[in-house]
Order: structure tokens, then C-alpha cells, then sequence
């Protein structure tokens, strides 16, 4: 199945710290758990140069979104079952057509734009990244802590052992700000493609949680009914 709709994932998504990971474990001396992924997120730096990327690459962002629906308007017509998406049968009716060409140059004007909005989010994120250890190591020596694991290594939730924002609170003064633009022939390393990937994941759940909360609330105010007016005495 191919998607009709290319989904662009914006730097504008809901940022900051995620709650709550699982903590300790039986050891000897203090242990502690740390999100990397969430530290970055929960960083000064990352969610000022996510919205000026917004800002610097707006042209390209904006020729990508134009791209899509030219894309989408071409695929729509061959979508029989309205499902959004376009099943092999459905495509190589479309690979028949003078639209095709039309497409495939589209895909190649989406890939080139994407890339560079791509890239810049990843040499933010290579910047950030670069002092994830040293403010690691100081809140460890700070909070005489003898093992720090990943959250997902525990299975009992316990926001005491988790250091996530005083190590957040570290990169914020190793790495007040970040550029955006990355320098001429800048080659991103594939674990900070990696873990930008995943930061846009995380990112993409966040939003979306925070719509479903939205839509719940305003769905219990539309229910809750207006309390009646109490009766006046005389």
C-alpha cells in the first residue's frame, strides 16, 4: 500500500519533558534512570532551533506542503475505495498514465526539499548531543549516583530515580543555543540521524496525546450541563 499523503513532521510540535519513567532496582550505592531522547527534547536549545528552523527554512516548508497536495490531488483520482491509500492494483493503473512522470518529479522535489529541512534538524541535534555525557557525568558526581540506566531497562515507575531534567538543566548551561544552518559539506554521523528520528517520534506522540486531551476536555464541557439557576426566596 503507498500513502496518498507524504506527512511532513513539523518542527512545531509539542515540546518539552515527558513524565514519569520506571526507576530502581536493587544495587549497591544510589542508582538513577535517564531518558537521552527526553533530556534533548527537554532542552532550551532544541525548542528554540526547532522554531527557528520553522523560520529560516519556512520557503522550503511551505514549497513542501504545496508539493503534497499536488501529489495527493494526483493520487486521489485512483484511490476507488477511498481509503487514502493506493493498493498495487490501484498504482499500476496510475504507472500507466501520462501523471506518472509528473510524480515521480514531484518525489524527487519532495526528497530534495525534506533533506534540507532534515538536515538542519539533525545538526541541531548533533550540537546538543555532543554534551550529553559531560552534563551526564556532572549531575552523576553532583548526586553521588553509582548506576544510571535506561527507563526502559525497569519495570517499577519511581520519579525519584530520575534525572532527566537536572541533566536537562546541565545542557542548558553547556549549550545555551545552537545554529541551525549547517556548514558547507556537513555530514550527519548515522546515530545522530538516529536519535532524531526518534526525537521526532517522541515529539509526533506528545502532540498527538495532547490533542486527544483537547478533544476529550472540550467533549466533557459540551456534556456537563449548565447548572440550574437556584430558586429566589422571598
Amino acid at each position: 500500500m503507498k500513502p496518498i499523503v507524504t506527512l511532513l513532521a513539523s518542527a512545531g510540535l509539542a515540546l518539552g519533558s515527558l513524565a514519569a519513567v520506571p526507576a530502581a532496582a536493587q544495587v549497591e550505592g544510589k542508582i538513577a534512570t535517564a531518558d537521552r531522547t527526553r533530556t534533548i527534547i527537554g532542552t532550551s536549545a532544541l525548542q528554540n532551533a526547532f522554531q527557528q528552523i520553522e523560520t529560516t527554512y519556512s520557503a522550503q516548508i511551505e514549497q513542501i506542503r504545496t508539493k503534497q497536495q499536488q501529489r495527493q490531488d494526483l493520487l486521489k483520482p485512483f484511490d476507488k475505495n477511498g481509503d487514502n491509500e493506493i493498493d498495487d492494483a490501484e498504482y499500476a493503473q496510475f504507472e500507466a498514465t501520462p501523471q506518472f512522470a509528473t510524480l515521480q518529479t514531484l518525489d524527487q522535489e519532495l526528497n530534495a526539499l525534506s533533506n534540507q529541512v532534515e538536515l538542519a534538524r539533525v545538526f541541531v541535534v548533533e550540537q546538543i548531543a555532543q554534551q550529553y555525557l559531560p552534563a551526564l557525568r556532572e549531575v552523576v558526581q553532583q548526586q553521588q549516583i553509582a548506576l544510571v540506566l535506561n527507563p526502559g531497562a525497569l519495570a517499577v515507575p519511581s520519579q525519584e530515580a530520575d534525572i532527566t531534567q537536572a541533566i536537562v538543566t546541565s545542557l542548558n548551561t553547556k549549550v545555551p543555543s545552537v545554529g541551525v544552518v549547517p556548514p558547507q559539506g556537513y555530514q550527519p554521523s548515522r546515530a545522530g540521524v538516529q536519535l532524531t528520528q526518534d526525537i521526532e517520534q517522541t515529539l509526533q506522540v506528545i502532540s498527538l496525546l495532547r490533542q486527544q486531551q483537547a478533544a476529550q476536555q472540550q467533549g466533557q464541557g459540551q456534556q456537563q450541563p449548565a447548572n440550574p439557576q437556584a430558586p429566589q426566596g422571598r
